[in-house]
């Protein structure tokens, strides 16, 4: 953990605060963020995989040792109390998800494990984390790695460390590198002069851009999965057995309980922040949503998910903070938003 922190410490000497968040233009030519705002859950033991299988809307029981999957971990009423990036190796599975919430998460799923044959460890200082993407950032990985990931939701070990291949974002694919700090410190150099540097807000904006909720204390317990577009992402089965709020989950899938869903916009007022609501005029008392996530796109305001309902969505006219708020202007998603009554 010293050494994460001492190297943390020399990487953010790189970092101005111009290049903590950059435009998506800058970021579609390549990057590398150093990211410091994601924890890591570590379960360890036999009965891991059927644990978490047990808590999870995602399948971890057959969770592949070459496999990357989104999961959210729901109340007992269907409400979003994390999302997590999950994979595996052959010792423990691994939830990585939002920093600010990773120590009460970890706390809250070791209440349940009882006498399942398993542990919980906060990892989130074992490896030093680093996002690259944009058109460059595949050609510069491959100065180190024979071979990448071949698909989004994949991954490789090395004896450099750890790949990710996440949603692609500006075009391009998406690596998270889990590196060890003697390791980076011997690219660092070379991946400096490649590749605009930048911290965690671009690699926030990167995720905004592919669609992608993280779950974070501001937004916990505000949405169901299908809200956020999660199943959209593979990170809903349906087929899996039980997990908490698994009930309501499915009944708004398949009953049409739910008509709400998330779209990708662009604010001009960097005071937006997750939590925030949003209005429309036609009510301009009640919310018609939330802000999933926002960061700063570089150009004065911030890019941002929202959550709202589909006849807000549909008229296209939302305003942020309240009826009279700065206007969202409407972003196309890099995927399908599927608008039918779920």
């Amino acid at each position: 953990m010293a050494k994460v922190s001492k190297f943390m410490n020399t990487w953010n000497q790189l970092l101005s605060p111009q290049q903590e968040s950059a435009t998506p233009t800058a970021l579609a030519v390549g990057f590398v963020s150093v990211i410091t705002d994601l924890g890591l859950i570590a379960f360890t033991g036999p009965q891991s995989a059927t644990f978490l299988h047990s808590q999870l809307t995602n399948d971890v029981e057959h969770l592949g040792p070459q496999d990357v999957r989104l999961a959210g971990y729901c109340s007992p009423k269907g409400r979003l109390l994390a999302s997590f990036l999950m994979w595996r190796d052959d010792e423990s599975v691994y939830l990585q998800l939002a920093r600010d919430i990773q120590p009460a998460v970890q706390k809250r799923l070791q209440m349940f494990v009882l006498r399942a044959q398993t542990k919980a460890r906060d990892a989130s200082d074992e490896r030093v984390v680093l996002g690259v993407g944009g058109g460059f950032g595949e050609a510069v990985l491959r100065t180190w790695f024979d071979a990448l990931p071949e698909a989004p939701y994949t991954k490789l070990d090395h004896p450099l460390g750890t790949i990710l291949r996440v949603a692609d974002a500006f075009g391009a694919p998406r690596y998270l590198w889990l590196a060890s700090p003697e390791t980076v410190a011997t690219v660092a150099a070379e991946l400096a002069d490649r590749l605009t540097v930048t911290g965690n807000q671009a690699w926030r904006l990167s995720d905004i851009h592919a669609g992608v909720p993280v779950i974070t204390a501001a937004t916990q317990e505000q949405f169901v999965p299908q809200m956020v577009n999660l199943e959209l992402l593979g990170g809903v089965s349906f087929k899996k057995g039980c997990y908490p709020g698994q009930e309501i989950v499915a009944r708004s899938q398949y009953l049409g309980k739910l008509k709400r869903r998330t779209a990708l916009v662009s604010i001009a007022d960097p005071a937006v922040t997750a939590g925030t609501e949003v209005f429309t005029p036609a009510d301009p008392d009640q919310p018609c949503g939330m802000v999933v996530n926002a960061a700063p796109n570089g150009a004065g305001g911030v890019d941002a998910l929202v959550e709202m309902k589909l006849d807000a969505l549909e008229a296209g006219v939302v305003h942020a903070a309240s009826a009279q708020g700065p206007a969202l202007q409407f972003l196309p998603l890099p995927y399908v938003l599927d608008k039918l009554d779920v």
